[in-house]
């Protein structure tokens, strides 16, 4: 193995222990959305944010929602803590403006409060969830240097956001600073990047692989961008969003611009 594939090794091997890990994808167990006023929650299925009832209590307490603000009162004689602290009423902070969210828990169950568009929701996650003790692992094409090229990025003219529709449905705005030209299979290409953070790109895309020996909705590529406007694209990186592992994500999908005719035999399976 060169010190290429080994560093790609690496970086498939960690991406399988984020999703396997307590705080993973796979331990992901609801999604639900919250109306005005009082939300119950608990174990009871009835609940308008029904937690897992073998793993948590059936009545939890409940969660105020007015204006925006969640929170949460407890119910007398549950044992509950947020960040750490045990409490029987608290304001939850919510996850937008890529804000750490406040996390509950109760048991071997945990939720906190997401943002998307308009809507505002309560994420839950559980130790215990049998799809972490199910999951075969992620399957990968083997490494083609073919589908290493370097790109140039093409800066937008100003600061812009994309309306992004994502996989439940919700619009959301999200900063596009640009878009990178590339060529691939004997063809140039141009697709829309998001901003990645510091120096990076993050880039979601369908091609010709998608929904036959790729994921149908989408697949992810973190790209790095030099100071002289180099891309790196490594597809041999790409990899499934979160929706191909749970039903409870909110993955975006790709803009029309980013559905690629090529087939990109490479990076993650179905």
């Amino acid at each position: 193995m060169n010190s290429y594939e080994s560093e790609l090794k690496d970086f498939r091997d960690r991406l399988e222990t984020s999703l396997r890990a307590d705080d993973g994808w796979l331990a992901l167990a609801g999604l639900f959305w919250l109306h005005e006023g009082a939300n119950t929650v608990g174990g009871d299925p009835d609940s308008d944010i029904a937690l897992p009832e073998t793993s948590a209590p059936p009545r939890v307490g409940v969660i105020d929602f007015h204006a925006g603000q969640a929170t949460l009162t407890v119910a007398d004689g549950i044992s509950v803590s947020v960040d750490g602290e045990p409490v029987t009423v608290a304001k939850l902070v919510d996850d937008g403006e890529r804000r750490k969210p406040s996390l509950v828990r109760v048991g071997t169950v945990s939720f906190f409060v997401i943002r998307r568009g308009d809507q505002t929701g309560i994420r839950v996650r559980d130790t215990q969830s049998p799809a972490r003790a199910s999951f075969a692992g992620r399957k990968w094409f083997a490494p083609d240097p073919s589908f290493r090229v370097t790109g140039r990025f093409v800066p937008h003219p100003g600061p812009r956001q994309l309306p992004n529709v994502n996989v439940v449905g919700i619009t959301e705005m999200i900063d596009n600073p640009g878009r990178v030209a590339f060529e691939l299979g004997g063809r140039q290409h141009e697709i829309e990047a998001f901003d990645g953070g510091k120096d990076r790109l993050f880039l979601v895309l369908r091609d010709a692989t998608s929904g036959t020996s790729t994921y149908g909705s989408s697949r992810f590529l973190n790209a790095p961008l030099h100071a002289d406007g180099r891309v790196e694209l490594d597809f041999n990186r790409a990899y499934n969003p979160p929706c191909a592992f749970t039903p409870f994500a909110t993955c975006p999908l790709p803009p029309p611009e980013n559905i690629l005719p090529v087939a990109i035999e490479a990076g993650e399976r179905m």
